[in-house]
Formats: structure tokens, C-alpha cells, sequence
């Protein structure tokens, strides 16, 4: 039993395939699987998807690419859209500064509303960062000090300094397809160091297809292979990492039913 804890079903490269996605993720174990935001203004697209498949879900929020685009959306805008019975998460939302999408100052705005609604609405925030270790530590430290929240760090590839803040804050680390890179010896290495309450499974699909597939298009039933590749990293049954990353999903979105 495995979950995707972070696909996009609503992207270009799933419209024509869409039921056989849903079909082959659930004949490789998922019990569910959540369909991530990227802009809060095509939410209906998102929930068109959600409501289509009754193991589908979706967050709402804007991406930290999209951020200028949607500067200014409050926390109260987002909270009332949590309120659609598959909306289960905010986000997702973050920091990039890898690329040059999105200013810094509106990336770090919507980084903070969506911290404010996750806040408020006991939803997790899924948190995009790249490149951004220091500022991102920084915020995640100053809006815990005004009150707790729940949220992943979401496709990580990080530095440890940061995936252990975010730990001891109580949040999650997400892991995708880049866990089974060859290159990618130093991120299997934080795997196997990080609690295993901490610890998720995810796709990140139609982009970063884990080894066996790379080259090829994404989809959320080849979480199988992050999972099968965290197993071998942190010395541990394929079943044992299946079992304990899908408790740490029902653990974080709480609102998914079991």
C-alpha cells in the first residue's frame, strides 16, 4: 500500500491518459494520490480531477514560479477555498531561485499567506524550495515562533542543515524519483538519517521519472521505485517503508480519509 503524496494530474502531459494513469497507479498499490495547485485561480481544474476519482485529491495554492502572477492572494481567499471536501492541503508554495520565475518578494509574500491559511486551517502546507536553503530556514523559524503548522518539503533536494530545521520543526520531508539518481548519493544519504515519522513518498510526475524510467513521463505509479530505492537506503523492507510512509501521509493530511 503506497501513497503519491505529490503528482500533477492536471498538467498537459496526462490529458489524453488520465484514466489509464488513475488505473495503472492503482494496480501498483496506491491508495491514494494528491494532485497538486500550482496556481490558485485554476483550482476548478484541479477539482474537475479530484471529484472524478474518488482516490484523488488536491491542494490549493500558487507556485513560487506563479507568484508575481498571483501576488497578493490573502490567507483568508485561501482559507475559504479549503473548504471543498477534496481540497486537503495549501501550496503548493515556497521558494525558487533556481530559476528566474517569480521575484523573490512575491515568492516570499505567498510563502507566508500560505503559511497563515495552514496555520488557521490545521491543512499541511506543501512547500516548493530550490536553491533557497537560507531564506527558506529563515521564514520556516520566524512563522513557527508565531504558532505551529503543518507542512513537507516537498521533491527535496535541500542541504541537510535544512531538512534538519524543518525536522525539528515538526514538519516532513518529501522524496521523488531524484532519491534513485546515481548522482544522488549525498541525498540518500540524508534519507537514511531522517526519522522515519518524517518521511514521504512522492512522484512529482509527469517530471523526474525515478532511474528506470528516466527519459520517459512521470506518473504517480512509479512512486514504487522511490519507494523500493528508500527501502534499500535506510536498510529496510519494502513493505516497512510502504507502511510507514503511507502513516505519515494519513498523519499529515488528515483530511484525506483513510
Amino acid at each position: 500500500m503506497l501513497v503519491d503524496s505529490h503528482c500533477h494530474l492536471d498538467f498537459p502531459d496526462f490529458a489524453e491518459d488520465l484514466d489509464g494513469i488513475v488505473s495503472r497507479a492503482r494496480a501498483a498499490g496506491l491508495t491514494r494520490m494528491v494532485t497538486i495547485s500550482t496556481r490558485v485561480r485554476k483550482l476548478n481544474q484541479l477539482l474537475a480531477i479530484a471529484e472524478r476519482f474518488d482516490d484523488v485529491y488536491c491542494s490549493v495554492g500558487t507556485h513560487p514560479h506563479n507568484a508575481d502572477e498571483e501576488d497578493g492572494i490573502t490567507p483568508d481567499e485561501l482559507i475559504a477555498l479549503t473548504q471543498h471536501r477534496k481540497v486537503v492541503a495549501l501550496g503548493e508554495a515556497g521558494l525558487d531561485y533556481f530559476y528566474d520565475n517569480g521575484s523573490p518578494e512575491a515568492q516570499a509574500r505567498g510563502f507566508r499567506a500560505h503559511i497563515a491559511a495552514a496555520r488557521t486551517t490545521g491543512l499541511p502546507l506543501v512547500i516548493h524550495t530550490r536553491e533557497a536553503d537560507e531564506d527558506c530556514a529563515r521564514i520556516l523559524e520566524e512563522e513557527a515562533a508565531k504558532g505551529s503548522f503543518d507542512a513537507v518539503l516537498h521533491c527535496y533536494t535541500g542541504g541537510r542543515e535544512l531538512a534538519l530545521k524543518a525536522v525539528s520543526l515538526g514538519l516532513y520531508i518529501g522524496f521523488t524519483g531524484i532519491l534513485t539518481f546515481k548522482k544522488s548519493e549525498a541525498l540518500r544519504a540524508l534519507a537514511a538519517e531522517l526519522p522515519s515519522d518524517r518521511i514521504l513518498v512522492e512522484t512529482d510526475s509527469p517530471y523526474l521519472a525515478p532511474g528506470k524510467f528516466r527519459g520517459k513521463r512521470n506518473e504517480p505509479a512509479y512512486v514504487v521505485e522511490v519507494a523500493k530505492v528508500l527501502a534499500e537506503t535506510r536498510a529496510v523492507s519494502f513493505d516497512e517503508i510502504s507502511r510507514q510512509t503511507t502513516e505519515n501521509f494519513f498523519r499529515l493530511f488528515s483530511k484525506v480519509k483513510a
